[in-house]
């Protein structure tokens, strides 16, 4: 297992970025230039932000390196060799990438072997979902046979968008990719993300609660759960929220409406809890088998946004639970698209629970919960968030919450794809001040995200400045 005490400076790169600049260029580039010497490579993944060529060029251009291709279609899929007699125990097979020059390729036999030479450390990067993610530049069709068999089942009994995490099928999926890895590639870990809605996260972003499938149903009937009267209170509670999102004016106001339901059809939380904690299972299944197989190997978290964003995220996933299932956590922190992604939280909360407060109004407040100390609501989404503020506190709490009992290595957004023109910009001194400030918070490294296939050279070489004010690196 690696010194926490080592340098761990690394990037997220994805399959695509190999195969147009070709590894030893880049590896090459990456160490002498940007004193890199640690990669979290995609290797499974539907989504363009995770596997593919840059989903942002619309609006910050392509950058000054790898393949401008505005017209190609991401098939997805798998980046590895195919090994059937890891999936004989899961429906999901056939599952390989068929995307022009990579099909048939092994991602992970290329960047091993040059990044050994280099001495760099590698750890394939795996995020939970895989499919039609709004935001991630998703695959336009998943053509997994069988999938659909393995999809959620909502409160209404429609079929939703992503496979259910209680199915069998799909969870022995993810335990055969881990065990894949694990067993057969010399790698230094895995870095597993997850990043799935819980139901009443569901219903306050405005869609229904999920998941009642046969599984989940039956999972819940053993743990002593009426579902019967789950589905009754979750369907009053989307009520409500509905009648909220639709403008209609409640006698104590919308929030106190909520709360009124949830008081009275307390099953609501007592569902919610049941599935936050299978989801949370999930995680810890895959820390577990990864330690059977390799017991050297390291089980990295990284940690969404939404975590430190969002009160009811932020209430379910501490800190220093986590640390329990996890060799180290990389929280994730955008800070020039923060402003905007803190928005569309707010405004989801602001359409339904607290639509009687304004998101100026509330901001202060609000910030206060979350322990953020940034810009007024009207200046978010044009500023971003601060380095010295935003980065510099998340890696503090994250510090505070590990207690020493795992590093945190610090997400550093390096041109996170905007949503418009007007969003606050990456620049090399945003870069620079942010790798700053996660060191300075007690962070033991930095991950250069999302991925390398949208990053601006000049602004990795921000991040190079502030390791060599901190003599971590110096140019060959």
């Amino acid at each position: 297992m690696t010194d926490r005490n080592e340098k761990f400076v690394g990037i997220q790169i994805s399959p695509f970025s190999v195969m147009d600049e070709g590894i030893v260029p880049m590896l090459d580039r990456f160490e002498n230039r940007f004193g890199i010497n640690t990669l979290l490579v995609g290797t499974l993944s539907w989504l363009g932000l995770k596997v593919g060529r840059s989903i942002g060029w619309q609006f910050d251009g392509w950058p000054d390196h790898g393949k401008a291709d505005a017209d190609y279609q991401l098939k997805g899929g798998s980046y590895i060799k195919e090994r059937a007699e890891y999936y004989r125990n899961t429906k999901v097979t056939n599952f390989q990438n068929k995307d022009e020059g990579l099909e048939g390729k092994d991602i992970l036999d290329i960047v091993i072997p040059e990044a050994r030479k280099h001495g760099m450390k590698v750890y394939p990067e795996v995020m939970e979902p895989l499919f039609k993610y709004a935001g991630h530049g998703s695959a336009n069709n998943v053509s997994i046979p069988n999938m659909p068999q393995l999809l959620e089942v909502d409160q209404f009994g429609r079929y939703g968008h992503e496979p259910c995490i209680n199915n069998p099928g799909y969870r022995s999926f993810w335990h055969s990719v881990i065990e894949d890895y694990a067993r057969n590639y010399d790698i230094d870990g895995i870095m597993w993300c997850n990043e799935r809605r819980s139901p009443l996260d569901n219903i306050l972003s405005g869609s229904p609660a999920n998941c009642f499938c046969p599984y989940c149903r039956q999972e819940a009937f053993e743990r002593g759960i009426d579902v019967e009267k789950v589905r009754e209170a979750f369907g009053k509670l989307y009520d409500v929220t509905q009648r909220a999102r639709n403008g209609e004016q409640f006698v104590d106001g919308a929030l106190i409406e909520f709360m009124r339901t949830l008081y009275y059809y307390p099953e609501v939380m007592q569902w919610e809890r049941y599935w936050v904690e299978r989801n949370k299972d999930l995680d810890r299944e895959l820390y577990g088998i990864t330690k059977w197989c390799n017991s050297d190997l390291e089980f990295g978290l990284n940690v969404w946004n939404r975590n430190h964003f969002n009160p009811l995220r932020k209430a379910q996933w501490p800190w220093a639970e986590m640390v329990t299932w996890s060799d180290w956590v990389k929280p994730i922190t955008y800070q020039h698209q923060a402003g905007g992604v803190y928005m569309n939280e707010m405004k989801s909360l602001h359409q339904s629970v607290l639509r009687d407060v304004t998101p100026k109004e509330m901001t202060p407040i609000m910030y206060k919960f979350l322990g953020l100390n940034e810009c007024d609501w009207d200046e978010l989404y044009e500023k971003g968030m601060a380095p010295e503020t935003y980065v510099y506190g998340q890696c503090a709490d994250a510090v505070r919450g590990v207690n020493g009992k795992v590093p945190v290595y610090m997400g550093i957004g390096v041109d996170a794809p905007r949503s418009g023109p007007n969003q606050a910009i990456c620049t090399p001194d945003i870069v620079r001040r942010s790798v700053l400030a996660a060191y300075r918070a007690g962070g033991k490294g930095v991950v250069y995200s999302p991925s390398y296939a949208g990053m601006k050279l000049k602004n990795l070489d921000g991040g190079a400045e502030a390791l060599k004010e901190l003599g971590i690196f110096s140019n060959r």
